[in-house]
């Protein structure tokens, strides 16, 4: 009697047994479609059994083994089982996000035919060694550009070491960090390997897609994104994991993608908060494919001109050899693809060597540095604009609007960065104290006057601008504060002339509005950008030589402690888009506090000495790296509710908290989203295992606890929103 394991998508930590006689030890990995109350559902078979812990006639037999496809291999199930562990979610919740939409409902798209007939060649799981992708189109070899010593000697540090290292590629703004990762993808390629890139955003893919065709123009390239149709998500899927896929580009989700002959991994910009995802399977992909290239034992490049922390802290010597485990390291690995303890800190357990050294003692990851950008002459300079004693126009200082002008004159372009969309980021009745917020949300609507709208950018609520007052009926009512709206509109009426166009995720509401408004720019047909953190990374606009930042100083005193860390990343990023080719850039930052630490570091371009000024911060707090954390959130129509079951899950957790530190549950900074109370409360530990270890105790009394109807609840490992 066979007896398939399968992990289905339901929020129970368990799997289920189903009845297959015809089963075969080829079909673990293969979807499958079984009876689940009064319907169906698709799974996934993780394993076989010769009994199960339920009685026999309970037991339902499979509707079908879905054979249309390879199944997923071992190593992708591996990594679906090391999210599962790491990030405390059911393992079916886990195998269902990792599939596209399309086939975790067990279809399959349309395919070609020349495809199909491969995949009836094909075994279940394609050895590494093995090439089973088809031959490259051949096609004229493209121009390589010259590389920099720094850049060549990046290149070989890749694949001077066999197996799995990580690398950190360290490089300023425009240091031609992308033409590394290609030099590197080719040597990949001309192995026969496959290669997976991975980008923060959306709006990032189709540039570098266009940059890496021009490259490899006989490649088979997959991009993999949720904008995406659901159909092209399956069909890459399908490619990528039948080999004949020899580059994957994508966002965070592309880290699921079944690669049977990958050989190097590349995260660029790889401190984006957009690589944690902060819904369902709460995880991190830049760990997630740090652990994945320890589990396949290949390199990996983490690519950023502004690390995170974290990376910037692995790359640093340690004061002990890499062997010498600390009570805030992170953990060891007993074996390749074993413990689901350390994403980030998989080198502990090897050799310094195998992760390079800096220094005196051995770097969890090897640093490679950029320090020169490759294609423009300097750096941009950047000054301070002192704003204490100055008269702002419309948040504007003399000296930002005299060198837009400058610009203007020169026929060069500029920038200038608010990174708050609408007009304004409240409406409010001055002899009431009416303020426009949202019945949904603990937050204000942000007025958004180009289409007489009040909007709330945290649940999508919106509402027309009233003519007068709702509690007095004034009609005098004031828009507070400004956003890139107010902006844009009062460079236009003072630059009359000027080309001033926006850019924010209100003007770029579709990938095919954002396309236009890059081709408007890149035609030199806008003078004066106005815009948010869309235009700072990953973009090249060879006539922009003015940056102006504004209202940069309310990240320095926020209650995040990761605060100071986005801004400077912000700010380095924006900053770098001014000065390409032969235009000299200038970046000007106003500010109430021109003297502060990470303003002094940004005029002297010196990341290094911001990140160990922080790490020295943290260090003495406690926060991470030196900490590692757990969140519990709870939300309920009821705020008391939801923090009566916090209160109830850390009376469950005492008993269980060996090395943890519990804080008392406390409602959300932003309260109320959607109509939902929100609670938190928050574990931390000096070790990564010993959280571990009590999160997945802890979980288990989670299940058990009662809570109230509508009452929900979730755990995300590593959190970076508070």
């Amino acid at each position: 009697m066979n007896i398939v394991r399968v992990a289905l998508d339901l929020p129970v930590p368990k799997l289920f047994d189903y009845l297959a006689p015809d089963c075969l030890e080829s079909d673990i990995g293969r979807r499958v479609s079984v009876p689940f109350g009064k319907g169906s559902r698709t799974g996934v078979i993780v394993g076989l059994a010769a009994a199960s812990e339920q009685p026999d006639a309970k037991l339902k037999a499979v509707t079908a083994i879905l054979r249309d496809m390879p199944a997923l291999p071992a190593d992708w199930l591996a990594l679906c089982e090391f999210c599962a562990s790491y990030y405390h979610t059911p393992l079916g919740e886990v195998t269902s996000f990792a599939l596209p939409p399309m086939l975790r409902r067990g279809k399959l798209p349309r395919i070609k035919k020349a495809l199909r007939g491969a995949f009836a060649c094909l075994p279940s799981a394609i050895p590494i060694t093995q090439h089973a992708a088809t031959p490259s189109t051949p096609a004229p070899a493209p121009v390589l550009p010259q590389l920099m010593a720094a850049q060549q000697s990046a290149v070989e540090a890749i694949f001077t070491t066999n197996g799995f290292h990580a690398m950190l590629l360290h490089g300023v703004t425009g240091s031609g960090k992308t033409e590394v990762y290609l030099r590197a993808i080719d040597r990949v390629l001309a192995r026969g390997g496959q290669a997976l890139m991975l980008v923060p955003e959306i709006a990032l893919t189709p540039q570098l897609e266009g940059r890496v065709a021009a490259r490899f123009p006989g490649a088979n390239i997959v991009c993999a994104n949720s904008g995406m149709t659901d159909a092209a998500r399956a069909r890459g899927f399908i490619e990528a994991l039948g080999g004949r896929a020899e580059i994957v580009l994508g966002t965070r989700l592309a880290v699921f993608m079944p690669l049977p002959r990958l050989q190097l991994i590349i995260v660029d910009e790889e401190h984006d908060a957009s690589f944690k995802q902060q819904e369902g399977l709460r995880y991190s992909a830049r760990d997630v494919a740090v652990w994945r290239a320890h589990q396949l034992n290949i390199p990996i490049v983490l690519g950023s001109a502004t690390p995170s922390l974290e990376t910037f802290h692995h790359a640093q010597p340690r004061s002990a050899p890499a062997t010498v485990q600390s009570q805030t390291s992170h953990a060891t690995f007993p074996s390749r693809g074993g413990d689901s303890s350390s994403p980030q800190g998989v080198s502990d357990s090897l050799p310094g060597s195998a992760v390079g050294r800096c220094g005196g003692g051995a770097s969890r990851y090897r640093m490679l540095e950029l320090p020169e950008r490759a294609v423009a002459e300097a750096m941009p300079i950047v000054r301070i604009v002192d704003t204490r004693r100055e008269k702002l126009q419309e948040g504007l200082s003399a000296v930002l609007l005299a060198g837009l002008q400058q610009r203007l004159e020169r026929g060069e372009q500029s920038l200038v960065f608010l990174n708050r969309r609408g007009y304004a980021p409240v409406l409010a009745c001055p002899p009431c104290g009416w303020v426009s917020r949202c019945r949904r949300c603990a937050a204000n609507l942000v007025v958004h006057l180009a289409d007489q709208r009040l909007r709330c950018h945290h649940c999508g609520f919106e509402a027309l601008i009233p003519r007068a007052c709702p509690d007095c009926g004034n009609v005098d009512l004031l828009p507070f504060g400004r956003g890139t709206q107010r902006l844009e509109a009062m460079l236009a009426e003072r630059f009359p002339a000027a080309r001033v166009l926006r850019v924010d995720r209100d003007s770029a509401s579709t990938p095919k509005k954002w396309q236009a408004l890059l081709a408007t720019i890149h035609a030199g047909e806008a003078d004066i950008l106005v815009g948010t953190q869309m235009l700072a990374k990953g973009h090249d606009f060879p006539l922009l030589t003015l940056v102006g930042a504004v209202g940069a100083d309310a990240a320095l005193f926020a209650a995040d402690f990761r605060a100071p860390e986005r801004l400077f990343a912000q700010l380095m990023q924006v900053g770098g888009r001014s000065g390409r080719a032969d235009l000299p850039g200038e970046v000007l930052i106003q500010t109430e506090y021109p003297e502060h630490p990470l303003y002094r570091a940004l005029v002297d371009h010196d990341y290094a000495r911001f990140a160990r000024t922080q790490l020295e911060e943290r260090r003495i707090a406690g926060f991470p790296p030196f900490s590692f954390q757990a969140m519990l959130r709870a939300e309920a129509r009821d705020i008391e509710q939801s923090l009566v079951f916090l209160s109830a899950a850390r009376r469950a957790a005492e008993a269980l908290a060996h090395g943890v530190t519990l804080y008392d549950p406390v409602p959300m900074r932003l309260q109320r989203l959607m109509t939902l109370e929100r609670g938190q409360l928050l574990v931390e530990s000096l070790s990564r295992p010993a959280l571990q270890a009590f999160l997945a105790k802890w979980m288990e009394t989670l299940y058990a606890l009662k809570m109230p109807a509508g009452l929900r609840w979730h755990l995300d490992v590593d959190p970076l929103e508070f």
